[in-house]
């Protein structure tokens, strides 16, 4: 395997390595898991202290010790739901689960309810995600109601009055949502391939258990001056953030991507 091979094989190296996220790294705020299950139970009668949440970071809800009387109220993994949905339907253990707003309705087919409301939940990862809920309680196909929406918008609201440390990311990286900004402001960029190679995230930002969403690029000088100076176009620098750095391993890939730079083609006559 060559250098350039190793450097670029890294990530996938390391992410063999690391845990599965079971709920497909859409995290629950706890503030809006609290005011579901607080409205669940409401609504179904449910003793709060039945409910279980067998769907955390390596754990196996075929196996799970489901006591008797538990209702699982909890954030399942949505790439696996109708087979989740399936699970409880068959062994008749009642639930109330997070869902995709856009594809609930077809978990109707195993006999399951499906509970709408204006429920646009931001994740602990930052993904945004039509949340819509499922469930084995009441005769309905479907039901919206606007009630759990609104208690989902103040658990949301709450939780933004609480002061959070402000994230930046070095210049030498391009995140997925920076990709977005630039194509949003009408910004014209390009980046060749010998000038970028894909990331999770910065070591700084796994030390503290984060990572880019959706993947990030480390990029060349270069390609940082570029993207840059088109930036300053459209943002202010948040100078009370915290500035990810990169590390000595970081910095030696942007000087090697640095060195590939130098070596490219001149321009056809």
């Amino acid at each position: 395997m060559t250098r350039e091979e190793k450097f670029n094989d890294y990530e996938g190296f390391v992410e063999k390595f690391k845990p599965k996220k079971t709920t497909d790294d859409c995290y629950t705020p706890p503030a809006v898991y609290e005011a579901v299950k607080a409205w669940a139970c409401r609504r179904y009668g449910i003793d709060p202290a039945c409910t279980v949440r067998p769907f955390w970071p390596g754990g196996d809800y075929e196996h799970f010790d489901y006591p008797a009387g538990a209702v699982v109220l909890d954030n399942p993994p949505f790439s696996c739901l109708a087979k989740i949905v399936q699970f409880y339907q068959a062994r008749q253990i009642p639930f109330f689960l997070f869902a995709p707003g856009l594809t609930a309705l077809g978990l109707t087919r195993h006999g399951a309810g499906v509970v709408y409301a204006d429920s646009r939940i931001t994740y602990h990862n930052g993904a945004q995600v039509n949340t819509a809920f499922v469930t084995s309680y009441g005769d309905n196909a479907v039901e919206i109601t606007p009630d759990l929406g609104e208690a989902i918008k103040a658990a949301q609201q709450k939780g933004r009055t609480i002061k959070r440390t402000v994230y930046q990311y070095p210049a030498n990286l391009l995140t997925t949502q920076g990709v977005l900004a630039l194509a949003r402001h009408g910004v014209l960029y390009e980046l060749p391939r010998r000038e970028a190679v894909f990331v999770r995230g910065l070591d700084a930002m796994r030390a503290e258990g984060k990572e880019a969403f959706g993947g990030a690029l480390l990029i060349s000088d270069r390609a940082a001056a570029r993207k840059t100076a088109v930036e300053k176009t459209f943002t202010n620098p948040d100078t009370a953030a915290k500035i990810w750095e990169l590390s000595a391993r970081e910095r030696q890939i942007v000087k090697e991507l640095n060195s590939k730079d130098n070596k490219r083609p001149c321009a056809a006559p």
